[in-house]
């Protein structure tokens, strides 16, 4: 049998009512949702009862999908069913680094609320966005954004699919261009330009807040979104690049299935990451946690095994 790889999700895929269910299913994943309220209140109310609007924030967004991602790891660690391996796409990363006990959680949750209130302010500071790219390979959206105004490909997701970051003015222009060779752009749900130049300040930072934090080495192998690679040097600078850096997800994947992955499982609201898995390598298998019913399944496909 081949390793299991836990994937903790990426902003974009919350919604609302996310993680209500697997609270009231699990104890573990309950105490996750008391935890996280006692060091931010109002969060469990936020991921249960909150409009999109309000969660699509990056500052509530980024500590609900944390709680999220970090209950649904509760509830299988509960059932006993551990991962052999872990990366998170963007502020999923965090959670990776908190399942991989780099952090305890009290730290990984502060680490993602000061990461979220960053990114949000350095996107209020600019009028930025983000869009999929679709049906083109890699050298062609890097030549139609060398050809735009501050516009550049941050997150490498799959074969034909790359997220791009810039100005909103220069978003016509990039549709427009990515129809012209053959492609299609979808706006993403995301308030800012990430993992790009505009995120700089933010970096900056978040780099000075964890100088207060002690990071220790994953307890398994845990993958970079800057690298693709597993886990090695400067924690620290890893997770402050991140923020405005791309984001090296299809070499993730791939290298955590040439390390032995054949399942994965996504943890945290939606089935984004699996979709990006399955186009990047479909003779893998693809789970996803955030409620009973996906919880179930897993146990019962995977754990059985």
């Amino acid at each position: 049998m081949g390793k299991i790889a836990f994937v903790f999700s990426g902003q974009g895929a919350q919604y609302p009512g996310m993680g209500m269910a697997l609270a009231q299913s699990s104890k573990a994943a309950a105490a996750v949702f008391q935890t996280a309220d006692s060091l931010r209140p109002g969060t469990s109310a936020q991921c249960f009862s909150a409009d999109a609007a309000t969660l699509r924030e990056t500052a509530n967004t980024q500590p609900c999908m944390f709680a999220v991602e970090m209950a649904a790891a509760a509830a299988l660690t509960e059932a006993g069913l551990r991962a052999d391996m872990a990366a998170g796409f963007s502020l999923g990363e965090l959670a990776a680094l908190t399942y991989a006990q780099s952090v305890d959680f009290e730290t990984g949750f502060q680490l993602v609320c000061r990461r979220g209130a960053l990114m949000q302010e350095a996107a209020q500071q600019q009028s930025t966005a983000m869009a999929a790219v679709l049906r083109l390979p890699e050298a062609e959206v890097e030549r139609i954004c060398a050809g735009l105004q501050q516009v550049c490909p941050v997150n490498y997701n799959c074969p034909g699919q790359i997220a791009v970051s810039g100005p909103e003015s220069q978003m016509p222009a990039l549709f427009a261009a990515v129809k012209a060779a053959g492609g299609r752009a979808v706006p993403l749900n995301v308030a800012g330009g990430f993992h790009s130049p505009f995120m700089a300040g933010a970096a900056e930072a978040f780099a000075r807040f964890l100088d207060q934090y002690t990071l220790i080495p994953p307890a398994l192998p845990l993958y970079a979104n800057c690298t693709g690679a597993p886990y090695e040097g400067d924690l620290k600078k890893l997770l402050a690049n991140q923020i405005c850096m791309p984001v090296r997800w299809e070499k993730t994947v791939r290298s955590m299935i040439a390390a032995g992955a054949d399942t994965f499982v996504e943890l945290g609201p939606g089935q984004t990451l699996c979709g990006l898995i399955r186009k990047t390598d479909s003779g893998v298998r693809t789970f996803s946690v955030s409620d009973p019913a996906g919880l179930e399944t897993v146990l019962t496909e995977v754990k059985a095994c």
